[in-house]
């Protein structure tokens, strides 16, 4: 029944399969941010509690479970490296962590700009804060693992089970709110048969989040063929393709 993904296990042919998504998930991505920043920011209502600061939540929330998600897709291609041994499992882990990383560190301080009007303070020990900041450490940890060792595959395989051991930390972000006494505040998007705030503000935002993940896709793209290539620099059909590239 998975005999179609066999092929993809190629990294010349992942290579070129990716860079055919590219221009796809960049031009929808496009589309879809201005769609729904410029609606969440210029034309959704202000909340009633806490003004024009909670338009911040197009940005901070969009980056907050894209964080999560990204995770737990390092943690799925950790599987895949560890159990299949599957060498493009790596390089994904390689590619998906400093974007990981990058939208974590943005949830963090969207969060710290939108906690300071509304709780009085830049940070506070709060668990569903906290728990977000040991994702961040999670991040930089794998991408130092990949970087400390000579041997890339060695490398692979120390990231893939720090990157597996730590996915313990998503239910804790996800369920903080509701297992601690916390700030935070609870669910409002996730209850998608019922949202916690109105049609007109819940609109923009779902494009929004559809845009980042289309542009977290084409920026993962990106990386992945960056890292096939170093990976794989003695490949013939890599030597073909800079020779081919530098005409």
């Amino acid at each position: 029944m998975w005999k179609w993904l066999h092929p993809y296990a190629n990294p010349e042919i992942s290579y070129h399969f990716s860079g055919k998504l590219i221009p796809w998930f960049s031009i929808i991505s496009g589309l879809l941010l201005v769609i729904g920043m410029t609606i969440g920011l210029a034309f959704s209502p202000a909340d009633y509690q806490q003004g024009d600061s909670v338009r911040i939540f197009y940005l901070h929330v969009p980056a907050a479970m894209l964080s999560m998600g990204i995770y737990l897709g390092m943690a799925i291609a950790a599987v895949s490296a560890l159990v299949w041994q599957l060498k493009l499992a790596e390089t994904s882990i390689a590619a998906l962590a400093p974007i990981g990383a990058t939208f974590t560190a943005i949830a963090l301080f969207t969060g710290a700009a939108w906690g300071k009007p509304m709780w009085g303070t830049w940070w506070i020990w709060d668990a569903r804060l906290t728990s977000e900041l040991i994702l961040l450490f999670l991040y930089l940890g794998v991408i130092a693992l990949q970087n400390a060792f000579e041997d890339k595959s060695l490398g692979g395989k120390a990231a893939s089970v720090l990157a597996l051991v730590g996915v313990i930390n998503l239910p804790i972000i996800h369920y903080s709110v509701e297992w601690w006494n916390t700030l935070h505040q609870g669910a409002t998007v996730s209850k998608f048969e019922k949202p916690s705030m109105s049609t007109d503000m819940f609109i923009p935002f779902i494009i929004s989040l559809f845009g980042f993940a289309f542009l977290v896709a084409s920026l993962v793209c990106v990386r992945f063929r960056a890292e096939i290539i170093a990976r794989n620099s003695m490949r013939p059909w890599v030597k073909a393709l800079v020779n081919g590239e530098n005409k």
